[in-house]
């Protein structure tokens, strides 16, 4: 199905008019009086074939040219309102300079009435909106620049993202232009309180990132310090949110992430009210929060939408099957190898008629269907779509069915490596995680049994303990045990019982519901109790 594209997008800022400060370079070289000098520089800078210029007069033979990249801005709102007006300005009121007439700033905004209209006065500036897609306007005589934002940038339409589908709630989802996410953020958080700030990010790319937040809810240590990692950052491009999260966890070697990804505007507003940071980067329909806590993996939007009771037992339900899904094969291989007693007599006599004249050791054989189950998972994703379907399905049924008739594999292996896929994806977040804990266990499970296992488990408890980000504890709120955050947890509570915003999050404004019949408080209002738990 192909993709719709907007035919038109203008973005009108709250400051029109407004000179840029060139910043980062001071010294740049300014521009010109003469408009074919500052025309050669600008063709030097930008030498591409796809920066375009087009050259006009006014009625008077005043020279303008208009510089833009070519696909990138919307032509004929530019001939409508910029060079159309221009072409029939007369000036013969005004004095001339050396037998010209000239065209001054304050004639030119009163002409063109752009709803963005803006100035620079370095060339370095200039070339930076033309390569945003912006378009510069230059006169002859004026050593000013003008931008008119005009952009018609090619984006997908707001659709319901793929891998976050919903049977319940909103189905819209974040596309790969960061303005269009901004706005569906503000359509949801009609607050004054909802800031963004934007940072700059690539060397060669300039990628818009923008850091979203709750001011007076929020934490602004936690803002303070994620805005300051993402200024920190040096690198050539950034065409996902993934590079920004990398930069962004506090070890980044680990297996367990640290940063939220949704691409949910309702998911992400959520976190945002709750207290969280949000984090939206341009050409990426993923976005980040933080904090992150271990514990939102096993949630999901549609959770807040069903009864209490059944958001319980859909959570606890994902929780049993994450832990199935890793533990099982790795189980099944310490009971063959080292304590066949763990399994009951009858399901014990059954595996044992069916690994009698195997080949291979128990370990190796699940290694070698494991294989299996990730190769198969790979090629079906990567290969294009219709052959990857008929691939998972003669791959599971062919390869499987004829390693068992050949003697080469057993029946309970492929039984349980197949479950413990199936429990794997209802946690879809916790996929490639759950994947590398999978193989770890095994691998310890094949050499040391049960108490491998447990040694194992020892190891990543205390490594989950003692991870936090911002200041957050990943195990929250368990670790640190927190009873008031358990309330939405591995149990949720009806919505009357959570009036307070968690408490990891050290929100400077806690309430987030007045409970009908209670004692009213002023905005900003903490409860002690809130404080004590």
């Amino acid at each position: 199905m192909r993709e719709k594209v907007n035919k038109l997008r203008i973005v009108i800022p709250s400051k029109t008019h407004t000179p840029i400060v060139n910043k980062t370079n001071p010294n740049a070289q300014p521009f010109d009086k003469s408009l074919q000098k500052n025309t050669q520089t600008i063709k030097k800078l930008l030498p591409s074939e796809d920066i375009l210029s087009y050259a006009f007069q006014t009625a008077d033979g005043v020279d303008c040219t208009l510089f833009y990249a070519d696909g990138m801005v919307n032509k004929e709102l530019l001939g409508t309102l910029v060079a159309r007006p221009l072409s029939f300005l007369e000036l013969k009121e005004r004095e001339n300079e050396g037998g010209r007439y000239a065209l001054n700033e304050e004639t030119l905004e009163k002409t063109i009435r752009f709803p963005e209209l803006k100035t620079v006065e370095a060339l370095a500036d200039a070339v930076k909106e033309i390569l945003d897609g912006n378009t510069l306007l230059l006169v002859d005589g004026l050593q000013t620049g003008f931008i008119a934002g005009a952009k018609l940038l090619p984006v997908r339409t707001v659709t319901e993202p793929p891998t976050d589908v919903a049977v319940k709630g909103p189905r819209e989802g974040f596309i790969e232009d960061v303005k269009t996410n901004m706005s569906l953020v503000r359509k949801r958080l009609k607050t004054p309180e909802l800031r963004f700030e934007t940072v700059r990010v690539g060397k060669r790319s300039d990628t818009a990132v923008a850091v979203c937040w709750l001011e007076g809810t929020s934490n602004p240590e936690v803002k303070a310090a994620i805005v300051e990692k993402i200024k920190k950052i040096e690198i050539d491009a950034v065409p996902d949110s993934s590079y920004i999260a990398a930069f962004l966890s506090p070890r980044p070697h680990s297996v367990f992430r640290s940063v939220g990804t949704t691409e949910k505007p309702d998911v992400f507003a959520a976190k945002i009210v709750e207290g969280r940071v949000g984090i939206l980067v341009d050409g990426s329909p993923i976005a980040l929060t933080a904090p992150f806590t271990l514990n939102e993996d096993f949630q999901t939007s549609e959770d807040y939408f069903v009864s209490p009771f059944m958001a319980t037992i859909f959570r606890l339900l994902r929780f049993v099957s994450l832990f199935v899904a890793i533990l099982l094969p790795a189980f099944y291989v310490s009971a063959q190898l080292f304590k066949m007693q763990l399994l009951p007599l009858g399901l014990m006599l059954t595996i044992a008629s069916s690994v009698l004249e195997l080949p291979l050791s128990p370990a190796l054989e699940m290694f070698v269907v494991l294989f299996l189950l990730e190769t198969l998972k790979e090629a079906s994703i990567r290969m294009p779509k219709y052959v990857g379907m008929s691939l998972s399905v003669v791959g599971a049924l062919v390869l499987g069915e004829t390693a068992v008739s050949a003697g080469f594999l057993s029946t309970p292996a492929i039984i349980i490596v197949a479950f413990s896929g199936i429990c794997m994806y209802t946690v879809p977040d916790f996929v490639e995680t759950g994947s590398i804990l999978r193989w770890l266990y095994l691998l310890v499970a094949g050499g040391l049994g049960p108490f491998g296992i447990v040694l194992l488990s020892a190891f990543l408890l205390y490594y989950l303990i003692t991870s936090d980000n911002f200041g957050a504890p990943i195990l929250a709120p368990f670790s640190p045990l927190n009873r008031r955050d358990l309330r939405d947890s591995f149990v949720k509570y009806n919505m009357q019982s959570l009036a307070t915003r968690p408490n990891l999050l050290a929100s400077p404004n806690k309430t987030r519901l007045r409970v009908m019949g209670g004692k009213k408080k002023k905005q900003g209002e903490n409860d002690a109790s809130d404080n004590n738990d």
